[in-house]
């Protein structure tokens, strides 16, 4: 089994290490980060560079496909080297998955027309956009389909999927031995629990709520 690990500049990390940490355990898999180019691509604050070993190219045809996002997201919504590769890739694909925002790639590559999927809380209007069903749940299965809301709940994506892979004892398993077992200090972690004003602040900053007129629709 491969695993292809999708990195762009500005990249938000934990989007990428979060399901890392959980499927790079999968038995028998190999887990790869690709890129359009090959080397070093950075995160979101340009302070962490992971490395892609190849390009888009040189793996074709996955058996898994994960999209984290961040803020480069945006400017690869229009890259169809990119959402080409992620249609072919998910021709072949037994899993196409994304964290964040990633799920605004698969949408605009025509991915998820008519699926229900999920995304960053700040996003999640934007899917209606590509004609998907936005959902707030956490982690959201749609057939072959597994996507992910904001940033940490890619570990819950990981251990999902895991899960559906290797069976439960195994995904138990990686959760006990990766220790995660979140006790956060605050219950702010979704727009229903944070308080009002923290809400509104981050909607009123948010890329999506600024971004002018409608986003350019891809066909699959």
């Amino acid at each position: 089994m491969q695993i292809a690990l999708v990195l762009f500049d500005r990249f938000t990390a934990l989007d990428a290490v979060g399901p890392y940490e959980m499927l790079s355990r999968t038995p028998g898999a190999e887990t790869v980060f690709v890129a359009e180019r090959a080397g070093a691509v950075r995160n979101d604050s340009g302070s962490l560079e992971l490395v892609a070993h190849r390009t888009l190219d040189e793996v074709p045809a996955p058996d898994v496909v994960i999209v984290p996002g961040g803020p480069g997201q945006s400017a690869q919504m229009d890259n169809e080297k990119l959402l080409g590769w992620l249609r072919r890739a998910d021709a072949a694909s037994t899993w196409t998955t994304s964290v964040c925002t990633g799920s605004l790639l698969l949408a605009a590559a025509g991915l998820l027309t008519g699926r229900r999927a999920t995304s960053h809380w700040l996003a999640l209007d934007t899917l209606k956009e590509y004609d998907a069903e936005p959902t707030g749940e956490r982690v959201v299965v749609d057939g072959k389909y597994v996507t992910a809301a904001g940033v940490s709940a890619g570990i819950d994506m990981g251990l999902t999927l895991l899960g559906r892979i290797a069976g439960d004892t195994t995904a138990q398993a990686v959760q006990l031995l990766t220790e995660y077992d979140p006790q956060p200090p605050y219950d702010a972690g979704s727009p229903e629990k944070a308080p009002a004003a923290l809400v509104e602040e981050w909607r009123a900053k948010s890329r999506f709520i600024l971004r002018q007129g409608p986003p350019p629709r891809q066909a699959r």
